[in-house]
């Protein structure tokens, strides 16, 4: 007979989980033994909300079921960011809190709190361990945090759970659902003769397409077929190569790059949605067409409940599978946009949003980009530098590019970066930060030096909240709130056991990417840009 502890650690390992992320407590360490028993490591952050974020970087880049595991109280209230993050950029994570057991909460209070009532707004599903039933709750967890769209699933685990023994059976195991595609009907007729038709289709395409595998190559079968242009959203760049003449890039959050794609859209007289979640669109994108006059094919993995769009015709199920049942017998059309309008909007981005100036938060992702090898992941953290990044940085392939979108949450960065380098360690890793950003997380540059994970990360240093401060301004108010004073990050990441490296030009830049690359331990790149040096840019 097995403990509930060692049955959670079972399935978790069934699963591929091969790391825990979290701060231990008293009450999780019989889970903390079990999962030792199994072969899962548990790493030690400095704070619970970033042992989410490294959490979420590791599944990134492996596909392994991502854990965040925290003590009880301060413990729990310390992730709930991290958490609603994953809800609103739609990580599955498994997120195990201890706790007192059910009995003791009526005659014991010190640091008990309802964990459930404080994270059900914020996760799929909360579940309480309760003995009999630790297979089937462990089980029921992964498999809602996988369903799409995917998200966070918490469970909450008594301290019995260490001592009182399941009682023996088979195990609980849900099979994955198969995703469906369309059968034959008059949508799908009527989507293959919208598409045979049309002069002028243009494709958005969301982060839900990341979740089916064959998804990408039949998005870009179909881009190729039929001339289709194709923007994605920021968490979407790389699904269709960027460099591909095809490609529009990204948008989401610059109103610049809405200038140039607004019009495009409006001119349209097809838009065919791919895995677009609009989670992570600003405002101006709410309702950016009338589908009672446009026509909008829509293919996605969960039914539209947001309503900041509206489609004719909705494809849920399996979207690489659904992209290709409705191309079937259609005869490809190489000469859609006879205007070549889509070709010049491409080279007014890639003007509005040029990366040759001398220096400058442009400059610096442009010279990352050149350095960084093209099997590199690359995260950034929130603020003005990361809208402008997210315009001039290329990717190739998905996933290579990694942020907080939904949510939109400071202090990411770095440790997306170390779960990534962790679970991925012959991947190159640069991480990109504002200094407020960094000062957030800075505890963890010293897990990372116990982790001996060579990253890099590069520090846009403004002194200030570059974004707000740009927001207070233009709407003609003080500055109140967004200034602070400039860090020494070179001998800050020396104190730390790390490199510092302080650049104010792309020669220095680049040599110091390159050195930090090949070197044991993390390396701060200081990278100097003054003030305001977003305007105009976004």
């Amino acid at each position: 007979m097995a403990t509930a502890a060692q049955l959670i650690a079972q399935r978790l390992k069934e699963a591929g989980c091969k790391y825990v992320y979290g701060i231990p407590g008293g009450e999780v360490l019989v889970l903390m033994e079990a999962l030792r028993e199994v072969g899962i490591e548990f790493v030690l952050t400095k704070h619970e909300n970033n042992a989410g974020f490294m959490a979420e970087g590791a599944w990134q880049a492996t596909g392994r079921p991502p854990v965040l595991l925290t003590t009880i109280g301060p413990g729990m209230a310390n992730a709930v960011n991290v958490v609603a993050n994953a809800k609103l950029d739609r990580v599955p994570l498994i997120f195990i809190t201890g706790s007192v057991d059910p009995w003791e909460r009526h005659t014991y209070t010190h640091q008990v709190i309802d964990h459930g009532a404080i994270i059900r707004p914020v996760v799929k599903a909360s579940f309480e361990v309760v003995p009999g039933a630790a297979d089937a709750i462990i089980d029921k967890a992964m498999s809602i945090a996988f369903d799409g769209p995917p998200g966070p699933v918490h469970v909450d685990l008594p301290m019995v759970a260490g001592a009182a023994l399941e009682p023996d059976a088979s195990p609980v195991r849900r099979p994955r659902p198969i995703p469906t595609q369309p059968a034959s009907s008059e949508d799908l007729v009527s989507a293959r003769h919208l598409l045979s038709g049309a002069e002028r289709p243009l494709m958005i395409v969301g982060m839900e397409a990341l979740e089916y595998k064959d998804a990408p190559d039949m998005l870009r079968a179909l881009a190729m077929d039929f001339s289709i242009p194709v923007i994605t959203t920021y968490k979407a760049k790389g699904v269709f190569p960027e460099d591909d003449a095809l490609s529009l890039g990204a948008v989401g959050l610059s109103p610049i790059a809405d200038d140039h794609i607004m019009p495009l859209i409006d001119r349209a007289d097809l838009l065919i949605l791919v895995g677009y979640d609009p989670v992570e669109m600003r405002h101006a994108w709410t309702a950016p067409w009338d589908a009672t006059e446009k026509p909008v094919i829509e293919f996605a993995g969960a039914p539209n409940t947001h309503y900041v769009h509206m489609a004719n015709v909705s494809f849920v199920g399996d979207i690489g599978a659904s992209l290709r049942t409705m191309a079937i017998k259609l005869t490809p059309n190489p000469d859609s946009w006879p205007d070549s309008e889509p070709a010049r909007v491409r080279q007014e981005m890639a003007v509005a949003f040029r990366g040759d100036e001398d220096w400058g938060p442009a400059a610096i992702a442009d010279e990352v980009r050149k350095v960084l090898p093209e099997d590199g992941i690359a995260t950034v953290d929130t603020g003005a530098h990361r809208i402008l990044l997210s315009q001039v940085w290329h990717c190739k392939k998905p996933r290579t590019l990694l942020q907080s979108t939904g949510f939109g949450t400071m202090g990411c960065a770095l440790p997306l970066a170390m779960g990534v380098k962790q679970a991925a360690p012959d991947r190159p890793v640069v991480a990109f930060t504002g200094d407020a950003g960094l000062e957030m997380v800075l505890g963890e540059l010293a897990t990372a030096r116990d982790m001996k994970l060579p990253i890099v990360i590069i520090v846009f240093v403004d002194e200030s909240l570059a974004l707000i401060e740009k927001k207070q301004r233009e709407a003609e108010l003080e500055s109140l709130g967004v200034d602070f004073g400039g860090t020494d990050f070179t001998a800050m990441a020396k104190a730390m056991g790390g490199n510092g490296v302080a650049v104010r030009d792309r020669k220095a830049l680049a040599k110091a990417v390159e050195d930090g690359l090949a070197a044991e331990t993390f390396t701060v790149i200081s990278a100097a840009i003054g003030r305001q040096a977003y305007d105009g840019r976004l």
